[in-house]
């Protein structure tokens, strides 16, 4: 192997992480996440010349795979087998899981995934514990505006996942 994918790897390897929340953010499928992973990894591979080290690696990492994320998504919801399916059909799987926790995460997922993308974004810097000045420069926004928008946003959530636990009922 030579040293550039080789240091690829590597560095993927140490922030995997970033990748693995993008997709469970943005897909809900595990074959979707499965796509969209390979499809982040693909395009990581063919922007990594462009990777000039001027910011950390998962800074540049986390855009180019929200980007993809973001694209993969559009398409995805243009396809037309894309149908909802019936609220409580997943309900039986979703009592299989293992622990209170991954069922709580599940919900939460599920409730992100009603979230415009912007407010995705906002959702995965927060959870990484990124500095508000720091999301503000990702998205474009003031650092007041990021924590008016996190505020509304755990809100929004909150009503989000109440109303799925009533239909679950």
């Amino acid at each position: 192997m030579d040293t550039k994918q080789t240091r690829f790897l590597q560095l993927i390897e140490e922030n995997k992480g970033i990748l693995f929340k993008i997709c469970k953010i943005y897909q809900d499928d595990p074959e979707d996440r499965d796509d969209l992973l390979q499809e982040m990894t693909l395009q990581l591979w063919l922007a990594f010349d462009s990777y000039r080290g001027e910011s950390k690696f998962s800074t540049w990492m986390y855009r180019v795979a929200l980007n993809t994320a973001i694209v993969f998504f559009k398409k995805q919801k243009r396809r037309p087998d894309n149908e909802k399916i019936p609220i409580g059909f997943d309900k039986a799987q979703e009592n299989t899981l293992a622990g209170e926790k991954e069922e709580q995460l599940t919900v939460f997922y599920k409730a992100v995934q009603q979230l415009n993308k912007v407010e995705k974004a906002l959702v995965y810097l927060y959870m990484e514990d990124v500095p508000y000045d720091d999301i503000a420069a990702n998205l474009g926004i003031t650092p007041i505006n990021v924590r008016v928008r996190i505020n509304r946003l755990k809100t929004k959530l909150k009503e989000i996942i109440n109303n799925m636990n009533y239909e679950y009922r």
